[in-house]
């Protein structure tokens, strides 16, 4: 086995060109192996774990685009370069057709009537640009992260000002007047109305507001950091207040991760004095303080739909969906060996896998996001028991794709616990809709055919549990992605709240 380095210096590319040039490499007959990221220090030392070590590797910095395969003898280096040459010329053949104006003030006079930009750029630029777009009257969403709470801060206060609103940084997902931005699901308009401190959050609940009949008026993101006590919830208090008095917006839906409780009693401040009702979801949060101001609690994401739809429904009862599978639960019990006892939950959504972890806070689960800090794994390239991760934390995705756009990292990782004899269920989230991979489905079937393998070498059976969150209308296509985890042997639930209750009986 070779080793393939090659370092581009000062060269950056988008998320989704490192995922095809990633994925060209691994397609050629005799690369075992492929990683195309930027040289960060993580991802140096990722590099460093799995075998790629020369003096040239040292010398990368995280401006760098670092390029690595490993292949047998019958594949040379230039056949390797050949693949990255085509891949890099493709991409220029299709940017040469789009509009690439070369500044925010030229795109303005390209679009005079755009009033909202999007900037996805590494996290050191993106505040910079994001002033700009602001100081020319531009509503902003930052899909990028590693932007600093100062900065934050700063570009909300001075939005706010002005009355602009700022999605972000590290806001994954808006749907604005009908149009997705983002990773987003293709749902119908209605009028509940969304803010969310939470990408996936909006995604699983506009999700199960589309399927049980209801439509969505507008999403707001907040960016993951917006209910901290340092940001103090702008963005949420802003969106709060614009769905208020939107006329097309008849009940407002509030989703995070556990805020700051200071900034909790702020916002549940707002909502007693909002004229709609709000189903407040916080997860893990105490429904008595929400109860007191007039909000609707909501336990769970998909709870937090079918209040909200409810109310805009009242015949309405559930999602319909299959029953708990219990004969299918107690057929597995009996097909797991003494020693096999934890669960491993690879997330590529946070909330989810946040809501995950709060809905087994029964039991001891370690993770990189956990509900308390003794619980926090010491390395998180390491599982130990019961683990949950989300594969979409900075950790995993600093110079490179997010996971919902490449999944690979879930593959290596799943394919690195499959070897643990201890491993009784793996638990997925499967996103669909624009800006995640098109065909996430088929890519995790890989990867469980690959495990399950393993296990099978060890004579041990292992189950694989999941939902996705979807619809048909999704570019994916919701029916189209079942099927094939159908077809691998994988337990599906309709979310990811019956998805934990399932690995839950499975591991008990």
């Amino acid at each position: 086995m070779k080793a393939f380095i090659q370092i581009r210096r000062n060269s950056y590319f988008d998320s989704v060109t490192l995922m095809l040039l990633s994925r060209r490499l691994s397609e050629i007959p005799g690369v075992s192996s492929a990683s195309v990221q930027m040289g960060t220090d993580h991802n140096l030392e990722i590099l460093k774990k799995s075998g790629f070590e020369s003096q040239e590797l040292t010398t990368a910095g995280p401006n760098d685009l670092v390029i690595a395969c490993k292949s047998d003898n019958s594949i040379s280096a230039d056949e390797i370069q050949a693949v990255i040459s085509e891949q890099f010329n493709v991409k220029r053949s299709h940017d040469s057709e789009d509009l690439q104006p070369r500044s925010i003030k030229t795109a303005l006079q390209e679009m005079p009537l755009a009033n909202l930009a999007l900037i996805s750029l590494p996290g050191e630029y993106a505040a910079g640009e994001a002033r700009k777009c602001l100081e020319l009257g531009l509503h902003t969403m930052i899909f990028s992260d590693n932007v600093s709470a100062s900065d934050e801060k700063s570009l909300k206060d001075f939005a706010r000002e002005r009355n602009l609103l700022v999605m972000g940084p590290d806001c994954g997902t808006a749907i604005i007047n009908g149009k997705p931005l983002a990773f987003a699901n293709k749902v119908r308009r209605g009028t509940i109305g969304l803010v969310g401190a939470s990408g996936t959050g909006i995604q699983e609940v506009s999700v199960c507001i589309h399927k049980l009949g209801c439509g969505v008026s507008q999403a707001i993101g907040t960016g993951g950091r917006d209910l901290s006590q340092e940001i103090g919830g702008i963005t949420m208090l802003m969106g709060l207040d614009a769905l208020d008095r939107d006329p097309e917006t008849k009940l407002i839906i509030l989703i995070s991760k556990p805020p700051h409780p200071s900034v909790a009693k702020k916002i549940l401040s707002a909502v007693k004095k909002c004229s709609k009702p709000v189903v407040v979801n916080f997860l893990g949060a105490d429904p008595g303080p929400i109860i007191k101001s007039g909000g609707i609690p909501a336990a769970t994401l998909e709870l937090a739909a079918v209040s909200a739809c409810k109310k805009i429904k009242p015949e309405i009862q559930d999602l319909h969906g299959p029953a708990l599978l219990s004969s299918a639960i107690k057929t597995e019990l009996l097909k797991f060996r003494p020693e096999q006892k934890y669960l491993r939950g690879l997330y590529t959504g946070g909330t989810l896998c946040k809501e995950a972890i709060i809905l087994l806070s029964d039991l001891t689960i370690w993770s990189n996001i956990p509900k308390t800090e003794e619980f926090r794994l010491p390395d998180s390239s390491t599982s130990r028991e019961n683990t949950i991760l989300d594969l979409g934390e900075d950790e995993f995705t600093r110079g490179k794709p997010h996971p919902m756009i490449d999944p690979a990292a879930r593959t290596e990782r799943l394919l690195r616990d499959s070897k643990d004899a201890t491993v009784r269920v793996f638990l997925f989230d499967v996103m669909l809709g624009y800006g995640s991979h098109p065909d996430p489905a088929g890519e995790l079937v890989k990867g469980i055919t690959a495990a399950r393998s393993v296990s099978e070498k060890r004579s041990q059976h292992v189950s694989f549990v999941a939902s996705v969150c979807g619809v048909e209308e999704d570019p994916q296509v919701y029916s189209s992605q079942l099927q094939k985890l159908k077809d691998a042997g994988v337990i599906l639930a309709q979310t990811n709240a019956r998805a934990v209750n399932l690995a839950r009986e499975l591991i008990q």
